[in-house]
């Protein structure tokens, strides 16, 4: 519908990418974004973006431009660069974009699909033990779920669950209602946690989250 009416159509990525094959042909999208860390892991700071053919032929330009995007001609009028290059700044973290292109070809190279498949299955794994567990809700939702575990411990606020997996050398996140309001405020969420597994988890990591998990719930319940 963007595509037959005309408006510029924007995909955020940035969970996706590293996770699951991206393409932006299928997609039909003017824009996509992505960053280098989270499931691509490479450094953070740094991201992307695509632009289609037809953004840059109606003359799409950042509301900030400067010299590497445009070109000064004459004192009330410039020039954008033809490609993609009006988007960048002149300023340019060279170090940071060897780091993402390396964590590029890492992810290309053991192939997303076979990555994405290989998470999404500890997921699983991670979301029928946290079912089983009494006081914790699983908050994800929809037919195809992703390698991003939402949950939260009664008793316990998103933070402090982190804190205390963390003490146990298990790195998580928490998320909070600002975050989400759209999702988090109907269903009466103040926090929760969000566990990622990757490709290269094992399925005794995963556990013994769920261990951890399992051994706080009981402190409230």
């Amino acid at each position: 519908m963007c595509e037959e009416f005309g408006v510029p159509y924007v995909v955020d990525a940035i969970q996706a990418a590293g996770q699951i094959p991206i393409d932006v042909n299928a997609l039909r999208c003017d824009y996509l974004v992505g960053t280098a860390r989270k499931f691509l892991r490479g450094p953070r700071g740094i991201g992307f973006m695509y632009a289609a053919d037809r953004a840059l032929a109606r003359g799409d330009y950042p509301l900030f431009v400067d010299m590497r995007g445009a070109r000064w001609t004459a004192p009330a009028r410039f020039e954008i660069a033809p490609t993609a290059r009006r988007y960048e700044d002149w300023e340019f973290p060279y170090a940071l974009v060897v780091g993402m292109g390396a964590a590029v070809d890492y992810a290309l190279r053991h192939r997303v699909a076979e990555c994405g498949q290989r998470a999404f299955a500890l997921a699983k794994r991670l979301r029928v033990g946290l079912e089983a567990i009494d006081g914790v809700q699983v908050l994800d939702r929809g037919p195809n779920q992703c390698a991003i575990v939402t949950a939260t411990v009664r008793g316990w606020t998103g933070p402090d669950v982190k804190r205390e997996l963390a003490a146990k050398g298990i790195n998580i996140v928490s998320t909070l209602k600002e975050f989400a309001q759209h999702d988090f405020a109907p269903r009466g969420v103040e926090s929760g946690v969000r566990i990622s597994p990757h490709y290269y988890n094992t399925a005794e990591e995963v556990d013994a989250a769920l261990g951890e998990v399992r051994r706080i719930a009981r402190l409230r319940s």
